[in-house]
């Protein structure tokens, strides 16, 4: 009987172990980074519209409240966040809408969904 709850118990650890790497609590720090990428409308992207000739119409959008995001040369889009609370971003990229970045910050990566703590941004050369 003993046997059989060291074996259960050994079994039950095993299978939290990957849960607990996986806790909220490890996505938090996140790492310095700098990416490259252009400043996007994520509703209009996401329904193929984008580009130069899209600027006003992501500034207006950005100005209504549509999120602005980063798609990196990586391929991933990565949205800005704040560590203060209500703290909105698109003001930092309204300037850069559908031109190209690079943002220095703190890159996350948390429930399939990068994001980007912006330290700094300017246009990319």
């Amino acid at each position: 009987m003993l046997n059989r709850t060291f074996a259960m118990l050994a079994v039950v650890a095993c299978a939290a172990l990957p849960l607990a790497a996986q806790a909220p609590g490890s996505a938090k720090e996140g790492s310095e980074t700098e990416i490259t990428g252009q400043v996007i409308d994520v509703n209009c992207f996401t329904t193929g519209v984008a580009g130069s000739a899209h600027k006003q119409c992501a500034q207006a959008c950005a100005k209504a409240g549509v999120t602005l995001a980063i798609l990196g040369s990586d391929g991933n889009i990565y949205i800005p966040v704040s560590s203060k609370a209500g703290d909105a971003q698109n003001s930092r990229l309204i300037a850069f809408a559908e031109g190209s970045v690079k943002v220095k910050g703190i890159h996350r990566f948390a429930n399939g969904l990068h994001t980007i703590e912006i330290k700094s941004v300017a246009a990319a050369s």
